[in-house]
């Protein structure tokens, strides 16, 4: 196995991989803001979280990932008050719709969802340490975090300070331009708006101190990996890096990655250019699940994606000829013998793919090692060249990159049926199928042609297809 490297944004270089606990990583990724549903760009950097979560699970280490569900901010408060709700009741049915959304793409669940609100008394105990330690000051009833004062202020984004004045602030959580300003840790409330009764006073935190508070109260004072899209790494992530360590004295995150933006046939993702998607908006197209999933980790997560239709096609077909490989390796008979050729290429294939996720999680270059053994491998089945001998790494190496990718195993029309989209099939399981096409090939050693035909076509309507091989055997896919 090679070492794992990963680009850390603080330095700026691509750094050999070794958390600070040997076996166990403590990762941090910054979750959504569940104010709308999540949009593709966000599961962009989502689904890049998770190739990374998943490759370091293959490769031995025990996670311990918190991602946090921010349920207050000042969209939130807004919305919430518009529509005469609570911010729990508000937020809830988005809570629920990301993660139905992140589990029909596959993002396997972190150790640990939090929200914001069930984690207010850490906060609040947050900003404690940093009055004591002189970071903070008091207007009109907010707590402001003092920028000046922490002298290492812009050291992950780079941003220059010199053009900053002196005590000016910011009260909204996201901020208009790049100009560092203090920023609130705790807001007074407004009138008509949510707050609670807390030793700071009455109010509510702001964004930043969010994030700071839970991941160290669920990771520790320093954590391994810090995830999300550079979008954030200004101000948001800057930010966090001056209340935690203003408050421990210790560095906050070892590793910081960050996913670039996600274009749309080459331009800024927008509701006013009509080129806005979320993962639902594509499943009413017809596509599938999988299909995007391929499509948001195709590109390695540190190059901009440009998101097209024709690019989802061909996720759609890529996706499809890896599902017909795995149908080829289970369904077909092939030659006995144990002096197969194949055993190496298998080998230097797995190697490959280790080797493109362990240099910073190059997808790029795992995947073609995928692709290319697979092309090499269907063209030596149909020499009669591929050994029954290789079924068995060639299925091993299938599912270690499964367990990575996840796109092999179709579990399509189960997912989007889970969201209450009919998609006009009602689809098969892989052992239904097996008896179908079995209670076929006995129909057609009989000679029952008209039966042949008739389950052939009761397949199709079920969205499967079925090619008969010259050596009598027959092989099937999914439409």
């Amino acid at each position: 196995m090679h070492e794992i490297r990963v680009h850390n944004t603080m330095s700026g270089k691509v750094e050999a991989f070794h958390p600070q606990k040997a076996g166990e990583v403590k990762m941090y990724t910054c979750g959504p803001t569940v104010y709308d549903f999540a949009h593709i760009g966000n599961f962009r950097t989502f689904v890049f979280q998770d190739v990374l979560r998943r490759f370091l699970k293959l490769r031995g280490f025990r996670m311990n990932h918190v991602m946090n569900l921010t349920d207050v901010d000042d969209r939130i408060i807004a919305n919430a008050a518009a529509a005469g709700s609570s911010i729990r009741d508000y937020t809830e049915k988005y809570v629920q719709a990301f993660l139905e959304d992140c589990r029909t793409l596959s993002v396997e669940a972190p150790e640990h969802w939090i929200r914001a609100t069930d984690n207010i008394d850490d906060m609040v105990k947050l900003i404690e340490r940093l009055t004591k330690n002189t970071y903070t000051y008091q207007s009109e009833g907010s707590i402001y975090y003092r920028i000046a004062k922490f002298k290492d202020y812009g050291k992950l984004s780079k941003i220059d300070l010199s053009g900053m004045q002196a005590n000016a602030r910011v009260d909204n959580d996201r901020y208009e331009k790049e100009s560092a300003r203090d920023f609130a840790l705790w807001k007074a409330p407004k009138p008509g708006e949510h707050f609670w009764e807390t030793p700071i006073g009455a109010g509510r935190p702001g964004w930043h101190i969010e994030c700071s508070a839970m991941a160290m109260k669920y990771l520790g004072e320093t954590l391994d990996i810090h995830t999300g899209g550079i979008d954030l790494s200004f101000p948001h992530h800057e930010n966090e890096i001056a209340q935690s360590e203003a408050a421990t004295g210790k560095q906050f995150v070892r590793y910081w990655l960050h996913a670039e933006h996600l274009l749309v046939e080459g331009e800024k993702m927008s509701k006013s250019l009509g080129n806005f998607f979320t993962p639902r908006d594509l499943f009413v197209k017809g596509y599938k699940p999988s299909a995007l999933r391929f499509a948001l980790c195709s590109v390695p997560y540190r190059r901009q994606l440009n998101f097209t239709f024709d690019g989802l096609q061909q996720a759609t077909s890529s996706v499809e000829r890896l599902r017909n490989f795995a149908a080829r390796l289970k369904n077909e008979k092939f030659p006995a013998g144990k002096q197969s050729t194949m055993a190496g290429r298998i080998a230097q294939a797995a190697d490959d793919f280790d080797a493109g996720l362990s240099d910073d999680l190059n997808t790029a270059q795992a995947l073609a090692a995928m692709y290319d053994f697979v092309r090499e491998a269907n063209i030596a089945m149909d020499k009669g060249e591929f050994q029954q001998s290789d079924v068995a790494p060639a299925e091993e190496f299938l599912a270690n990159f499964d367990k990575v990718f996840a796109i092999v195993e179709d579990s399509d029309a189960d997912k989007l049926k889970n969201l209450g989209f009919d998609t006009g099939v009602d689809a098969p399981g892989d052992d239904e199928i097996e008896n179908l096409v079995a209670e076929r090939q006995r129909a057609r050693q009989r000679r029952d042609f008209a039966e042949s035909d008739r389950l052939r076509k009761l397949l199709s309507e079920r969205g499967i297809i079925l090619e008969d091989t010259k050596d009598g055997n027959v092989r099937w896919k999914r439409k």
